[in-house]
């Protein structure tokens, strides 16, 4: 985080919590989109399992098996998450998400509301790069693209959805690809299975109490 007066940081926050406030409503959803990756390694030696007296131990050695982007998207107030997984993670994976929330999981949705981060792949004038003006055009007229301040990434509940994946899922060793879908593919449906809501409690007004010291003083006007 900046360690003080930061008008920018402060706007996108405000603008960040704001949304997240605002009441469930099924025609203007608010979606946190984040993506992180799983390097796929696999055993050089076979672990040796716990037994009495002895936990269970894992050689330091592995074999590399590439690595996989995975991107997900969660509706915080209905506890809906997914998570797609690519080769690679630039513009063009991006748009086929974000056309995925559009055609696929919210076709009925007026207003499909985005909080994300500000990696230059979020790009949202590269529509007009995948599709006709006319269809660039429409989707964005569907989108409302609201990001995280840079260094305010924690901002983001996407990553709270990120960090339970890797604990209950990723971490391991998973050597093939294959595997690793499987495993987020069930992990991905015991989620949505438990209506695991985010209850989001960080406020404006408690942004404005404990971190003022972000807060530019107002300027003087003569």
């Amino acid at each position: 985080m900046p360690a003080e007066d930061d008008g920018q940081f402060v706007y996108h926050m405000e603008d960040v919590l704001d949304i997240y406030h605002e009441p469930y409503d099924e025609k203007r959803p608010v979606v946190c989109f984040d993506e992180t990756s799983k390097a796929l390694r696999g055993h050089k030696r076979d672990p040796l399992p716990a037994e009495p007296g002895a936990v269970a131990r894992v050689d330091t050695h592995y074999k590399r098996n590439g690595k996989k982007k995975l991107h997900l998207a969660t509706e915080p107030l209905t506890g809906w998450v997914n998570v797609e997984i690519t080769e690679k993670r630039r513009t063009c994976e991006w748009i086929d998400r974000m056309v995925e929330l559009a055609d696929e999981h919210y076709p009925d949705g007026d207003c499909i509301r985005v909080v994300l981060d500000n990696l230059n792949t979020h790009n949202p004038a590269a529509f007009y790069r995948f599709f006709p003006p006319d269809e660039a055009h429409a989707y964005l007229d569907r989108f409302e693209f609201h990001y995280t301040p840079k260094h305010g990434s924690w901002l983001n509940m996407a990553e709270i959805e990120i960090g339970t994946l890797k604990r209950q899922c990723l971490d391991r060793r998973i050597y093939h690809a294959a595997t690793l879908r499987s495993e987020v593919a069930a992990w991905q449906d015991r989620r949505n299975a438990a209506d695991g809501l985010i209850d989001w409690q960080f406020t404006t007004d408690d942004a404005r109490i404990k971190l003022r010291q972000l807060y530019p003083v107002p300027l003087e006007v003569d």
